[in-house]
């Protein structure tokens, strides 16, 4: 089956699509046909990236500006259904680092607060714009970034947090949007970007291993990543139809590999039915957990 036209007529916007990551999405949706909105805090790369998929036979408008902004997330929508006449597929990219040395031992709480409006809050703004019209029209498909820092194996403090964030949100929005046609999911990319290169980025992924939070092959990896090219079919597969039935998933995608996160579920450790019971006792809980 042919692929060529597989997003064609589809109205996109792509937060954070200017670099990186969301450059190559930008791109990639562009050649299989979508209509797309990119997005950047930026308006250079911005301006440029249009230039480009434009010039060579895309369809597709820019839009500078900090999405975390409830104003630049509106006019995000706004743009796409003006100029496209619909809107089909959200796509998140955003992002920013974790200041060098982070540590929850010295961030500043306004550190923390701007890393989690740049993941969560962006991540909130769109979809609160963005759910009611796919809503309304009873389709469409919403792609969160996410990363596999929200294991905390990374260290860090307001990256994890909030990328942990926007997978309980995304999963909150497929479950309330599933009967109404729309599908959520994430996307824990592993890819070389700007903000994954660079000596101050080696040194902090050695450390991490110098310290016993990430194994050998993790650090290799992570010193190692794939162009965002690797990741971009993951996003573009998600927003077509072929994926009509997936929805509530958090994957993982670097390089070659290709993974799905399972849903979390506890473990039972112990269980006596309180009708007729006491609590658990200090030193039973101890012996269900401690010696475990």
């Amino acid at each position: 089956m042919s692929t060529d036209d597989l997003l064609a007529g589809r109205g996109v916007v792509v937060v954070g699509g200017s670099r990186g990551i969301g450059r190559a999405v930008s791109e990639l949706l562009c050649t299989l046909g979508a209509a797309v909105v990119v997005n950047g805090r930026d308006p250079d790369p911005v301006n440029e990236l249009v230039g480009s998929l434009t010039a060579a036979g895309g369809d597709a408008v820019g839009v500078a500006g900090a999405a975390g902004d409830e104003e630049v997330a509106a006019g995000l929508i706004e743009a796409c259904i003006q100029s496209f006449g619909r809107l089909d597929v959200l796509i998140n990219c955003a992002g920013i680092a974790e200041p060098p040395g982070s540590s929850i031992l010295r961030i500043t709480p306004a550190e923390f607060d701007t890393l989690i409006s740049a993941h969560l809050g962006t991540v909130f703004h769109t979809c609160r714009v963005a759910a009611p019209v796919m809503a309304a029209q009873g389709h469409g498909a919403i792609i969160n970034t996410g990363s596999v820092a929200f294991l905390g194996d990374y260290g860090g403090t307001g990256y994890p947090a909030g990328k942990a964030a926007v997978n309980g949100l995304t999963m909150a929005v497929a479950a309330e949007l599933k009967a109404a046609g729309v599908r959520a999911n994430v996307v824990c990319p592993g890819a070389r970007t700007r903000l994954s290169t660079g000596p101050e980025y080696e040194q902090h992924i050695l450390g991490l291993h110098r310290r016993g939070l990430l194994d050998e092959m993790t650090m290799r990896a992570s010193l190692d990543a794939a162009p965002p090219a690797f990741v971009a079919p993951l996003y573009a597969y998600l927003a077509s139809g072929l994926a009509r039935e997936v929805t509530g998933q958090i994957f993982v995608a670097a390089g070659g590999f290709v993974g799905r996160f399972g849903r979390p579920a506890p473990q039972v450790l112990g269980y006596r039915d309180h009708s007729d019971s006491v609590p658990w006792s200090i030193d039973q809980l101890h012996t269900m957990i401690g010696t475990g």
